[in-house]
């Protein structure tokens, strides 16, 4: 017989976690469980995981940000505040930079890292979610999400949201892992994720799954150009995108017209 839940899930869209197949309503609780059990190993983890390359990833986007004086800038999926911290000393005292996150533990995680570094003076926090951003329109300068817009179950509405709340002129950078643009270097990366990552998981943060599950949503994640066209779809104008380390990583850049 068929309970109500499975006719709840079967009349439900379905959407993927990692290469799973589960009901959309369902994404988010999960997403948050995996963010929930890595965040206190989150820094360590990205070091570990890219051999430090990922701050010479978050540098080019601080570079291509065009990030000023007086500027306003929202760091989604903020997560432990790299990024903000570095918007922090580009907007001085007359700007504000927004760290918005989902996720509780990633935001206390991130609150108490920049608090400890006296970066809090022109930052705020804000638990969010970036299909439905808490702010009026045209109020930001500049909007980063850097590796997170693969946890988003809805990419086309978060950038539509991101849009919304962008002013004229205003600049969106998307850091996120993308496709690797050599096929033998591609065979590599995936031996390296699928039996590397879920390892150092283990022995790391005692969390083989949810690095699986981070090696699994990479490769789920939009290419390099399917993305580009998305964001050209909901209005920016126009978008480009810069490639590095091989495609393992792509920044996009688009501008609000």
């Amino acid at each position: 017989m068929t309970n109500s839940t499975d006719k709840q899930q079967q009349s439900e869209q379905m959407t993927h976690f990692g290469y799973q197949s589960i009901p959309e309503s369902q994404k988010s609780k999960k997403v948050a469980e995996v963010f929930h059990s890595v965040a206190t190993k989150y820094d360590i983890m990205n070091d570990l995981m890219s051999g430090g390359i990922h701050r010479l990833w978050k540098r080019f986007t601080i570079e291509l940000s065009g990030v000023r004086s007086g500027n306003k800038v929202l760091d989604i999926a903020g997560g432990t505040g790299d990024l903000t911290r570095q918007f922090s000393k580009l907007v001085g005292s007359t700007g504000e930079v927004v760290l918005a996150d989902i996720n509780s533990s990633m935001l206390s995680v991130g609150r108490d890292k920049l608090t400890d570094k006296g970066c809090i003076y022109n930052v705020r926090f804000v638990q969010a979610d970036a299909e439905n951003l808490p702010f009026a329109d045209e109020t930001f300068d500049c909007v980063t999400i850097a590796f997170g817009l693969r946890n988003v179950t809805h990419k086309d509405q978060a950038l539509s949201s991101i849009f919304r709340v962008l002013k004229s002129g205003g600049r969106l950078l998307v850091l996120e892992f993308s496709k690797p643009t050599n096929q033998l270097f591609s065979k590599v990366y995936d031996s390296y994720s699928f039996a590397f990552l879920p390892l150092m998981g283990k022995l790391i943060a005692n969390d083989s799954e949810s690095y699986k599950y981070l090696a699994e949503s990479i490769r789920m994640h939009p290419d390099q150009e399917t993305l580009k066209a998305m964001m050209q779809t909901v209005g920016f104008h126009p978008v480009t995108y810069h490639n590095m380390t091989g495609g393992i990583v792509a920044l996009h850049k688009g501008i609000k017209p």
